[in-house]
């Protein structure tokens, strides 16, 4: 597995209001140290629209569509069996009129011809077939398109992943969703940046501890580049969603909170969850150089585990550490997460 990796350097003193737009080394892009995504890493290559390509993906569609039509039963889909069939499950045209849509058309999409495909007809065909979630993104993956009903699931953590979280310790680690609420943490984790339980569950949230939390300006190196990074993530992962309205109440106390916060969401600057080099300065603990690991979480889109490994013994050392502190109290910040008020 291969880890992007960007230093993060010299911040600003503990208290201190974060310049917005200070200069930005070489190679980090432009604006507000956003890289711009023209420089690609070694071994990494773009893949290019080619007709090949899409004619490789039109036949996997017709051919698996056609594996789920000879799949499905006439009776399942509220017809009489009728006399005996040439071929198993229904007929195209039966598709075809179930689903509302031209029998040639339903033909050659089977057959990977080229035709226009709208994310509304072929949702028809996917609710005539009966496919489960799985299969209805893999057509839609194929078709190159955006279901326009996906589900969004709450994410999930099973008992085995706070298991192997336990068994991380002394090196911290976390699970963070899609919109980097805190799903789970081990007691490492916990003594690094405070006691996140005893928070109610919108303010168990990393970006938002990140802009109302004070004490993050001294325990992250760089507050106000990282801030920068974290806001342009965080603007990536919201084109998956858009609309989702857990993520949208979120940037509406995000940015009635932090002044910050608000003006660089204004940047339009995007970024993707790389992996990186950091400090984390903890008053008792010492400062910690780690690298900062991002591991996706299953199936559950935007769900990553993010573990805090040791560049040096002295900071293995000082993890150790971690577990002996008590962890600092958050209770002070419980109010701060109630829902912003709008007046009509």
């Amino acid at each position: 597995m291969t880890i992007g990796m960007e230093r993060e350097v010299a911040g600003p003193a503990a208290g201190s209001r974060p310049v917005i737009g200070a200069g930005i080394g070489p190679g980090t892009g432009r604006g507000a140290g956003i890289g711009t995504g023209t420089e690609l890493e070694a071994g990494a290559r773009r893949t290019r629209p080619s007709r090949a390509r899409t004619a490789e993906r039109r036949r996997m569609l017709g051919e698996f569509i056609r594996s789920r039509r000879e799949r499905t039963t006439p009776e399942a889909v509220g017809l009489p069996p009728g006399p005996r069939r040439r071929t198993p499950g229904l007929r195209r045209e039966e598709v075809a009129m179930l689903g509302g849509i031209g029998i040639t058309w339903y033909t050659w999409l089977e057959q990977g011809r080229s035709v226009n495909v709208s994310a509304q007809v072929l949702l028809s065909v996917v609710r005539v077939l009966g496919m489960d979630d799985v299969e209805r993104a893999h057509v839609f993956t194929l078709a190159e398109l955006s279901d326009p009903e996906h589900l969004v699931l709450p994410p999930l953590v099973a008992p085995g992943i706070q298991v192997m979280l336990d068994q991380l310790d002394p090196l911290p680690a976390v699970v963070v969703g899609p919109r980097w609420e805190i799903l789970a943490g081990n007691r490492a984790y916990r003594g690094m940046i405070g006691d996140y339980t005893q928070l109610p569950e919108p303010a168990r949230n990393l970006m938002w501890l990140y802009f109302v939390d004070p004490e993050w300006q001294y325990l992250s190196e760089d507050w106000a580049d990282t801030a920068r990074k974290m806001v342009a993530k965080l603007r990536s992962a919201t084109a998956a969603d858009a609309g989702d309205p857990d993520r949208e109440a979120l940037l509406q106390r995000l940015r009635a909170a932090s002044p910050v916060f608000r003006e660089l969401w204004e940047h339009q600057d995007v970024q993707g969850m790389n992996g990186h080099l950091k400090t984390v300065r903890h008053r008792e603990a010492g400062d910690l150089d780690v690298e900062v690991l991002h591991l996706l979480a299953g199936d559950q889109r935007g769900t990553r585990v993010t573990v805090y490994t040791p560049r040096d013994e002295e900071t293995r050392a000082r993890m150790a550490r971690l577990l002996e502190i008590a962890p600092r109290s958050l209770a002070h910040l419980a109010h701060l997460a109630e829902p912003v008020r709008t007046v009509a």
